[in-house]
């Protein structure tokens, strides 16, 4: 049964490469099976990041080592320096682990998949209403987000588990888990079951809330974007007229943006920021290191103390067929006949010449598989290209359309169809002491 769902929601997919975030632990060894039994073990590779922190990471490590050889499968292992003695472990933990997953889904085109369950999803949503005011800390995880992909958010714990059993696969358990260091161990251990005591179908409530939530985001979502029509900035007597919840929803995007990721608390400074005087110059400072400035009427938002981004890059023509030169990179453009993958895209919807070049502030397109339009801004984001390298990321047009973003979508308006009758193959490659290595392409 779980075989089958997974296998229907297609996050993983037969022959497509995938990174599987690999612990050990129950979730990420049903997750490791499965990706091997949808995409080939050829297209399946594993990152297990032994953090040091435990008396049990080495065997943990060893464990990881043998069912990847057991499996087939191609396992890297990272070992990073020991976290700052302040701060947040579990955060310095994560940071590496994604961080190493992106470095290796640069060679290897693919998605990177971590566990993550139903299980997961809840204590993720209590924590988040705990500890964030904020409309969206109930809208959960995404099964998608980006590069980044959650096949097992539909599973409980429990299943994964059982799962692992009835294969035959053992695993390791983090005795960290359980601790009362950590608030998650402490939701997991006290708060989760005092909701089943108050209601047994209180985790299948939560899971329902978030649904609904996420369709009703969906709507103000697109309201907002009515009202901003792509722009990232606004006038303060349009920002006054608004009803106070889609104001506050207008801040909260617009700063946002300028984070490049998430501004806390930024929709309950719209009054403030609406009543910011319309001659001259004024600057509100803002949580999350965003600075809100208008300036003779138009308010904007922008980072403190942040260097400028790098400057965009000259755009160059690029045939078809053909390859030119971008960034440091090699784009190429290949005829490909009929086929999918990729950065492959129908031949005859693109013009007889590609341009390819930076992102601009206010570029939109409509990726591949998302529904409607989005600002490579949110994209970028989503794929958690930084801020600094976003100028360096190939955008390639056609006609004056977005056709493909390297490494991050794919327009709809250009996917290969049954209709086509021919394609090319988009790639890029980064010139690296004089070898060419590809970059992952969506």
């Amino acid at each position: 049964m779980m075989l089958e769902r997974v296998r229907d929601e297609a996050l993983l997919a037969a022959g497509r490469p995938v990174l599987v975030l690999f612990s050990g632990g129950r979730d990420s060894t049903c997750l490791l099976d499965l990706a091997v039994r949808i995409a080939g073990a050829a297209a399946v590779g594993a990152l297990h990041v032994n953090y040091g922190l435990r008396d049990g990471a080495d065997a943990d490590e060893r464990h990881c080592a043998e069912l990847c050889e057991r499996l087939g499968v191609a396992l890297e292992i990272r070992r990073p320096r020991p976290p700052p003695e302040r701060g947040n472990v579990q955060a310095w933990a994560r940071d590496q682990r994604y961080g190493a997953a992106a470095r290796i889904a640069l060679t290897r085109r693919g998605d990177v998949a971590a566990g993550h369950t139903a299980t997961d999803q809840v204590e993720t949503v209590l924590y988040r209403l705990a500890s964030s005011p904020s409309r969206r800390a109930l809208l959960g995880m995404r099964a998608r987000e980006g590069l980044l992909v959650r096949p097992l958010l539909g599973f409980t714990r429990e299943q994964t588990a059982a799962y692992c059993a009835e294969r035959g696969l053992a695993w390791r358990e983090d005795e960290s888990n359980s601790s009362d260091a950590y608030a998650r161990s402490r939701i997991r251990a006290g708060l989760v079951p005092a909701l089943r005591e108050i209601h047994p179908g209180a985790e299948e409530n939560v899971l329902a809330l978030i649904d609904v939530l996420r369709g009703e985001a969906a709507v103000l979502d697109a309201l907002v974007e009515d009202v901003l029509e792509g722009r990232r900035s606004i006038t303060l007597e349009r920002l006054r007229e608004l009803p106070a919840a889609l104001r506050g929803l207008v801040v909260q995007r617009l700063a946002d943006e300028a984070a490049g990721g998430l501004a806390p608390g930024a929709a309950r400074r719209a009054g403030e920021i609406a009543q910011l005087r319309d001659r001259g110059t004024a600057e509100l400072d803002m949580s999350g290191g965003v600075r809100a400035v208008a300036e003779y009427g138009t308010v904007r938002f922008e980072r403190r103390g942040q260097p400028l981004p790098a400057r965009p890059h000259e755009p160059v023509r690029l045939p078809i067929p053909g390859a030119v030169q971008f960034a440091g990179h090699e784009v190429s453009c290949e005829l490909a006949g009929v086929t999918r993958g990729p950065g492959v895209l129908d031949r005859d919807a693109l013009g007889g010449e590609l341009l390819v070049r930076s992102w601009r502030p206010g570029d939109r397109m409509s990726p591949l598989g998302l529904g409607g339009s989005k600002t490579l801004q949110d994209l970028f984001t989503a794929s958690r290209v930084p801020r600094r390298a976003r100028a360096s990321v190939a955008v390639v047009e056609s006609d004056g359309e977005i056709a493909w973003v390297a490494g991050v979508a794919t327009s709809e308006r250009f996917k290969v169809t049954p209709q086509t009758r021919e394609t090319v193959r988009l790639a890029v490659r980064e010139r690296n002491h004089g070898h060419a290595e590809r970059a992952p392409i969506n």
